[in-house]
């Protein structure tokens, strides 16, 4: 298997980025520099370990943000006999064998010359960690944000999902939202029911189809971005307010109610079917 290779910021040119699809729509993002990667969620250890064969790269450590199989399935045949950290959340350690460092809020991870602040991001489970490459604008957000859209609530409650893609969407716009589910074109059809006079969403789903129809990856999106499109970012614009009430038939109370209202929306979705 064959990867492409970013750079991953304009003002570090040796430091570069990549992406690996492992099963249906799982991706594995890896920073590179000097012939040494770093893996983030590695699901599936078969295609990590070509791709990395296949451009001469030496795996030097292993980043997971949370529990789910197809994010830590493949840290044993990668890392056989330890000698490669994996850092992981401390909250999720009796869940995740292989992990050597446990990281909680706050923490910082120093790897490939970088620093990669540890953000604690419960929701889709409860000890779920995202990594903040502020150097470079980027974020590895597992399934926490997903563009146009956020993981489900498998764990955590609305109150603390919403804080915690608020805490997101606090970065910078150009930070880089590497998730690692190609859900994108789903996602927007829900967005779409929410917002449907929206132009910035408009454009966005003509550019993720043509994307899609070339087999090439939507992602990463943008933080900026996703502050306009995503509704589970915008659960303080009136549209959304309005649409969240308009489903639910009743008034909301407050920002999480709506959240809440949204993601329940979202989870029994089923996009119209196309006319001819």
């Amino acid at each position: 298997m064959s990867i492409a290779l970013c750079p991953a910021a304009p003002a570090d040119p040796t430091l570069q980025f990549g992406v690996i699809p492992i099963f249906n729509d799982n991706y594995v993002w890896l920073l590179c520099r000097d012939g040494e990667a770093v893996v983030v969620d590695p699901g599936d250890a078969g295609p990590v370990r070509a791709a990395l064969d296949g451009v001469g790269l030496r795996l030097s450590a292993v980043l997971i943000t949370h529990h789910h199989f197809d994010h830590v399935g493949g840290i044993a045949a990668l890392n056989p006999n330890g000698d490669v950290p994996v850092y992981g959340p401390r909250a999720e350690a009796d869940k995740i064998k292989g992990l050597t460092v446990l990281l909680d809020d706050g923490d910082q991870v120093e790897l490939l010359g970088c620093r990669l602040d540890v953000l604690a991001v419960p929701g889709h489970t409860l000890g779920h960690i995202a990594y903040h490459l502020a150097s470079a604008a980027r974020l590895f957000c597992g399934d926490t944000l997903f563009s146009g859209g956020c993981g489900r609530l498998f764990e955590g409650s609305p109150a603390q999902m919403k804080a915690s893609l608020d805490r997101l969407a606090a970065l910078p716009d150009d930070t880089a939202v590497h998730c690692t589910h190609e859900y994108t074109e789903s996602n927007l059809a829900f967005a779409a029911a929410v917002e449907p006079a929206s132009t910035a969403l408009a454009e966005y789903r003509r550019w993720v189809t043509g994307q899609r129809h070339n087999g090439e990856p939507t992602l990463p999106s943008r933080i900026g971005l996703e502050r306009r499109i995503n509704p589970f970012l915008r659960c303080n614009e009136p549209a959304v307010h309005d649409a969240a009430a308009r489903h639910a038939d009743r008034a909301m109370r407050d920002a999480v109610d709506i959240f809440a209202t949204l993601r329940a929306w979202k989870d029994h979705f089923r996009p119209p079917a196309a006319t001819t």
